[in-house]
């Protein structure tokens, strides 16, 4: 195996790029973060493959933006393994593909049992994938020498499983699926912009009352605001569990927080008075958020029989058909639809329910052709058939 090296100048990169743009086929990329560890979700290594080029591994730190390599093979094919997770970090140095293969997701639409990485080469190439560093600190500098070579035999041997999933989807009859898919994966938004991204907090739905939910708003937009100038994780500093342990306690003094058995955490004590503060102003604002955040979503599917018995029939019915046709195509079921799409038209349903209405209301919500043709016929069905049910139930014994 050779020793790579990690490219961290301008001049190795613009001669790397020479070399890439020379080689042949589609293009072998990747990006290491250091989730749970950095606060912000750059890229800390990029590795690039291409037959007759070569492996090259990038210190996007170090080398800065990639308009030059994005110039060299932008109109070329990038074949990415679940490639939703690395577009934002790539975009974010000047590297935005106009064309994908995503190995993950082809193999989801084929069925696979499993479609992590290692798996998959395992099954396709017979070649197994040691994984032991998918969870590194990859902002660790200098990286050691087994992240390297676990980095680089990540993209060399994409081109491969490309070739061999290729295959199985022109076999199949799914390579029109697979396309379909691959276009909507570059114009999805990647990272939704929330208006009250603290609703995020794990556990929060447990917390009761207004003012213990301003507590905890105001914990986590502290958390949220330290973790950012020290770019770290921010649960590394306090976890969420803890966050939501105070904001249930309510702790009426610095000491009582401090003697929370359950307010853990490395930053738990040396940053007493800065939780303690956040406590404070959200015990005495006039702030107080509301119960449910905003926006257009959803009452949990569980409340549906309560607050909406129609579509919670709808939903019932739509999700039973599906499954069938899921198991029908060998396509998972989030897949052959995602269950939010499904949710929101069956909680607003077309007035006239049709195979050409449902389907317009799918496409609404970003269903894609493929997604629509197999299933606007089988969801209006279920639909009206849950209706026929309901009324039948309705309708007083003689």
């Amino acid at each position: 195996m050779p020793e790579y090296t990690v490219i961290d100048s301008r001049s190795s990169y613009l001669s790397a790029v020479e070399r890439i743009a020379a080689g042949t086929g589609p293009v072998a990329v990747d990006a290491e973060r250091a989730s749970g560890f950095r606060y912000s979700q750059r890229a800390y290594l990029i590795q690039v493959f291409r037959r007759g080029a070569g492996t090259f591994l990038f210190d996007p730190p170090a080398v800065g933006r990639f308009d030059e390599l994005d110039d060299a093979i932008h109109d070329e094919e990038w074949v990415l393994h679940a490639a939703t997770q690395d577009l934002t970090c790539l975009r974010e140095v000047g590297l935005d593909p106009s064309r994908v293969f995503d190995t993950e997701l082809a193999a989801r639409l084929l069925g696979m049992p499993r479609v992590g990485l290692g798996t998959v080469v395992e099954e396709l190439l017979g070649i197994h994938l040691a994984k032991e560093h998918s969870a590194a600190d990859w902002s660790t500098r200098p990286l050691p020498q087994p992240w390297l070579d676990y980095a680089a035999l990540d993209v060399e041997l994409l081109p491969d499983l490309r070739d061999a999933i290729a295959a199985l989807l022109d076999e199949s009859g799914k390579m029109d699926i697979a396309r379909q898919e691959f276009a909507d994966e570059l114009v999805r938004e990647l990272v939704p912009v929330r208006s009250e991204p603290w609703r995020r907090l794990s556990g929060i739905h447990s917390i009761r009352g207004l003012r213990n939910l301003a507590v905890a708003r105001e914990l986590w937009l502290t958390r949220d605001a330290l973790a950012r100038e020290l770019d770290t994780a921010p649960g590394r500093l306090v976890p969420d569990a803890s966050l939501t342990a105070a904001a249930k306690a309510m702790p009426d003094s610095k000491r009582a927080l401090a003697a929370m058995r359950d307010f853990t955490g490395r930053a738990s004590r040396s940053e007493l008075d800065r939780w303690w503060n956040a406590i404070e102003a959200g015990r005495t604002t006039d702030d107080l958020p509301v119960l449910r955040g905003s926006g257009d979503t959803l009452p949990p599917p569980r409340a549906w029989s309560d607050r909406n018995p129609e579509a919670d029939a709808r939903l019932k019915a739509a999700r039973t058909a599906l499954a069938t046709v899921s198991a029908e195509r060998a396509i998972p079921l989030e897949n052959l639809l995602t269950p939010d799409t499904l949710r929101r038209v069956a909680w607003t349903p077309p007035a006239e329910i049709t195979p050409e209405s449902v389907g317009e209301a799918l496409a609404a919500h970003g269903a894609r052709p493929w997604q629509v043709a197999a299933t606007s016929q089988v969801i209006a069905q279920a639909f009206v058939e849950s209706t026929q049910t309901a009324d039948e139930g309705s309708e007083p014994a003689s």
